[in-house]
Parts: structure tokens; sequence; C-alpha cells
């Protein structure tokens, strides 16, 4: 059952660099009865990133405190983390990984593979101040050189539109995260507290949010941290952060 709250609970972190203000927007947000963590990042201030390597050990950082400590050591706290998208043993992504312009993992082109390839899938990435998300073989043709780039699936939202397969009296509810890319450019990452379907995350999106376009990233052990909380209980391959 999911929780239940009446209020919309609010935590903000906003910090000065350089003269500039630079913010990310953590906040509860309660919908149809369910909540949710949502993360606004506006990439004009925000500095997002993707890891998955260390490259020092050549190793994955797997959790959200190993990547905290070397970016906090390299000067760059981090005020907001939380998982990439779907990935197999290693741990490695199971699609598309970029990280500063170079490819990691290739585009996965597979049409098996549980909630990766409930098609239309797609990929989530950043260029510059500007972000996208864009169905796989669409992707493929895309005159764009990402910066930051991670492939998951199903899309929840495409142009508006509600994934086919999805269906209101939808039977499977787990935990569910999410990004998309809303009005004025702006970039949310999203979390739900309790089980959710499909149908109800990507509404969510859509008409709470105001995203037009979105991704599912993963599901039950989907998690986020900030610098006063960490909900990670597994190991992860990619981690988007906004660091300082």
């Amino acid at each position: 059952m999911s929780p239940r709250l009446s209020p919309v609970l609010s935590l903000f972190f906003v910090l000065g660099v350089a003269g500039s203000a630079q913010a990310v927007d953590v906040r509860d947000v309660v919908a149809a009865g369910n909540l949710y963590t949502v993360a606004t990042v506006d990439l004009r201030t925000d500095r997002l990133e993707l890891h998955w390597i260390n490259p020092s050990t050549r190793a994955p950082y797997r959790s959200f405190e190993q990547l905290s400590k070397r970016l906090s050591k390299a000067g760059h706290p981090v005020l907001f983390a939380t998982n990439s998208g779907i990935y197999a043993p290693g741990p490695k992504p199971l699609g598309l990984h970029i990280e500063r312009g170079q490819t990691l993992v290739g585009l996965n082109n597979a049409r098996s593979g549980g909630n990766f390839a409930l098609l239309p899938n797609g990929v989530f990435w950043v260029a510059g101040q500007r972000a996208g998300i864009t169905e796989t073989r669409a992707y493929s043709r895309l005159r764009v050189s990402p910066t930051w780039a991670t492939q998951s699936g199903p899309l929840l939202v495409q142009g508006g539109k509600l994934h086919p397969d999805f269906n209101r009296s939808g039977t499977s509810f787990k935990v569910r995260s999410g990004v998309g890319v809303c009005a004025g450019g702006q970039v949310k990452f999203a979390l739900s507290a309790g089980p959710v379907n499909f149908y109800t995350f990507a509404v969510f999106f859509r008409d709470t949010l105001k995203c037009p376009d979105a991704l599912y990233l993963d599901g039950s052990i989907s998690a986020y941290a900030t610098p006063d909380t960490n909900t990670q209980l597994a190991e992860f391959a990619g981690m988007w952060t906004v660091s300082r």
C-alpha cells in the first residue's frame, strides 16, 4: 500500500558557487494519494553528471557513499544522487552509457529482457545545457554528441503520450524511479515511496510534473541520496549526481 500524506513536504539545497546560484530542489510530492520524491535540476546552473567506473580503481563505484567520497575529495560535494538505468551483473549498464563524452557501453537494441525491452524504450541524454529523452531507434539517427547518457526502458511518456502498453488497471505494483525532461527544459528525477503501476507513474510525470517525455530508470532497488538522506540498499551500476 502506498504511503498517503496530506501535506507536501519540501527540502531544499541552495548553494552559491563562484558568484552564481547553484541549486537542486528536492521535495516530496503527493499525487493521487501516492508519495514521490522529486529532484528538479536546472542545467543552466546545476552540475549534473553520470558515474559508473572509478577512474582510479577502474572498478564500479557501486554505492552513493563511495561516489560521494571521491567527488567530495575532488571539491564537488554531492547534493543529490540517484540510480541510473537498468543494469546487468557486474554491475554493468544494460544499455548505452556515456560519461564525459565517452561511450563506455554501446546502444542495446535487444527485443527481450524484461522492462528494459518493453518497447519503445529510450535514451536520456545531456549535452551542455540541453537534455532530451529519445526513443532508441531514433537516437541512433540523432545528431547530438551527449556528454552524459543512459539507456533504459520502457519510455513512460513520449511526446505527451503514455506508453501504449500501460493500463490504468495494471497489476504490477513496484517502487519505481524515472527521469523526465519537462517544461522549460528542466530535468526531473522522481522516485515513488511505495508501489505504483506503470500507468500511475507515467501519469504523474505527464500531468503533475508537466514532463512531455519521461523514461523509466529502475524498480524496487531504486534509491536516492542527499546530504541528510541515503535510501540505498542494493549496489548500482550508473549513478546520476548533482554536485557543487
